[in-house]
């Protein structure tokens, strides 16, 4: 059985065996944690996935790894703070369709006790 990309095709993208390990296993983790695909797979597990996208050379290892973890908070904090405006977002609508609500039994009741007069 023949692994599919090839360690050769695979060693030509990254300087050492090593190296391939690592950042599969990074990538795997990260598709694992439903970070976006980089193209349309022929693998199913996440390991084979994350050779494929190194083969491709889509998947590189950063330059600066201190500059990556920071891009990534960065990212996670503003999904984060994405996150809590939908939130905000939905409240506010919540609460004036609540107003709306009960402004309308409000009218509706004075409607009744101005028929009932």
């Amino acid at each position: 059985m023949m692994l599919e990309p090839s360690i050769d095709k695979l060693l030509d993208q990254v300087d050492s065996k090593y190296s391939l390990v690592v950042l599969e296993a990074k990538r795997a983790h990260e598709l694992r944690d439903k970070e976006r695909p980089t193209k349309e797979f022929k693998s199913v597990k996440r390991t084979l996935q994350a050779l494929e996208e190194i083969a491709d050379g889509t998947v590189k290892i950063h330059p600066a790894p201190e500059l990556k973890r920071e891009t990534l908070v960065e990212k996670r904090e503003l999904e984060r703070l994405q996150a809590k405006m939908k939130e905000q977002l939905i409240k506010e609508q919540i609460a004036k369709e609540e107003a709306e609500e009960e402004a309308k039994q409000k009218n509706s009741r004075a409607a009744k006790a101005a028929a009932a007069e």
